[in-house]
């Protein structure tokens, strides 16, 4: 089951229905695959690909990855369905689903009721499917920090900055702002994320023959304390996994925070470099360390 603590440098969104993409997709690197049966469909589309996921799924093993999958909106006709059929059909292979365009937390919860119903018919074990919720709208912003606490079945909330400046009436990636054009959101995102204990997950970069700008865009979002990018295209893959790669002196100093945790008794404070060690820094190494483990850093 996902976790706060599963590396998710890059997740590669291919359309749900695209079976040669799928093989190009598995043979990256990237620690996340998930199908789309939202925007990259047509209404026509949107049946038949669910079919179509379902055996992609059946004909591949996705033991060393991440597996997840975007639903339709839950103000759409078709979202109940995609969850119904593909879960009952294949949802032992499913670790999440994706919510596009969350825009409160009722919304989560009723995905989150519908699920537990279908696991429960199914045989699968109760929350063994994880959540991530998209943030695109207005209405989803302003819901953030409630959207962030909704569900126990979260693990993380994803940007999408063109539905989100379409929503806005912004002029989408504005080259004369004064200023980083996406740091309101970001920050927004980043802080809720983090007040939840879930990951924050960037946008996608929609140029993928401007690999500078894409790593920039990188390196911003990893300040702002993200976690990893949905990415477009298998060649974006390891420059996302290189920036969201924790960094080897943090991971030594998370080391060290968990020693001196972990051998100081209860009755002396823990101390590293004339800091105090206290419960939220010792988990916040021990989350390092995971990821770093996972990224055969240590």
């Amino acid at each position: 089951m996902l976790n706060n603590t599963t590396l998710r440098r890059s997740l590669l969104g291919i359309p749900g229905n695209e079976r040669q993409l799928v093989k190009e997709a598995m043979s990256s690197n990237t620690d996340e695959i998930f199908l789309d049966l939202e925007d990259s469909l047509g209404p026509g589309e949107k049946e038949s690909a669910r079919s179509d996921l379902i055996e992609i799924v059946d004909e591949h093993d996705w033991d060393e990855l991440v597996l997840s999958y975007r639903i339709n909106g839950t103000d759409t006709r078709w979202w109940y369905n995609d969850i119904i059929d593909v879960v009952t059909a294949v949802g032992d292979n499913i670790d999440s689903l994706i919510i596009p365009k969350a825009g409160s937390a009722a919304e989560v919860q009723t995905v989150d009721t519908l699920l537990t119903s279908v696991e429960t018919k199914a045989g699968l074990d109760i929350g063994s499917i994880g959540l991530n919720a998209q943030i695109e709208t207005a209405n989803g912003m302003n819901a953030v920090e409630d959207i962030a606490h909704a569900s126990d079945r979260l693990t993380a909330i994803i940007f999408g900055p063109a539905d989100y400046a379409a929503s806005i009436g912004a002029t989408h990636g504005a080259s004369d702002y004064p200023g980083h054009y996406w740091h309101y959101p970001l920050s927004k995102i980043s802080h809720a994320a983090a007040s939840a204990g879930l990951l924050a997950i960037g946008g996608p970069f929609t140029d993928p023959d401007n690999s500078e700008a894409f790593a920039q865009t990188c390196r911003l979002e990893r300040a702002l304390g993200y976690d990893g990018k949905v990415v477009i295209n298998p060649e974006q893959v390891a420059t996302a996994n290189d920036v969201f790669t924790p960094d080897i002196e943090k991971v030594r100093r998370a080391q060290r925070i968990v020693t001196e945790y972990e051998q100081t008794d209860s009755e002396t404070l823990a101390a590293i470099d004339g800091k105090v060690i206290d419960r939220e820094m010792y988990r916040i190494a021990k989350q390092i360390l995971t990821k770093s483990e996972e990224a055969d850093l240590i």
